[in-house]
């Protein structure tokens, strides 16, 4: 999963460290980082996400990490991949994406099928973190 960086090179996906106001550590966030100039991005299929993340905290006042996995799933499943493996390469990437998502898609099935409003819901919700990878 590569990025031209504005100097040039390319940047790689990884999974990063964002600090939000020097006490808050939001962990296993999908970066762009640019091995020459330093430069990092959030990647644009979780930006949003993250920026909601940080308008929930708030005024902070204690020092916290937020495993940024445990709430996002495209950043879940990056983070398993990267513990099977030293890299995030592409093609395990979007494999990776399509199981998980015909898995959610076959528990929406379920869930429609039991009626159960909120448990789809929460299911379309995890099928959109996965699709909006693709949205530019």
């Amino acid at each position: 999963m590569l990025k031209l960086c504005s100097c040039g090179e390319q940047m790689a996906l990884s999974l990063r460290t964002v600090i939000f106001a020097k006490k808050v550590n939001i962990t296993n966030v999908p970066v762009y980082s640019c091995d020459i100039c330093g430069r990092n991005d959030v990647f644009h299929g979780v930006k949003d996400d993250v920026g909601r993340l940080i308008s929930q905290l708030g005024a902070v006042s204690d020092s916290r990490s937020i495993p940024f996995d445990q709430v996002h799933e495209w950043a879940s499943l990056l983070s398993d991949l990267r513990t099977q493996m030293k890299k995030l390469q592409p093609s395990d990437v979007a494999r990776a994406t399509e199981e998980r998502t015909n898995q959610l898609l076959d528990l929406l099935n379920l869930a429609s099928s039991l009626g159960d409003e909120s448990w789809k819901q929460e299911i379309q919700s995890r099928l959109a973190q996965l699709s909006a990878q693709y949205i530019l």
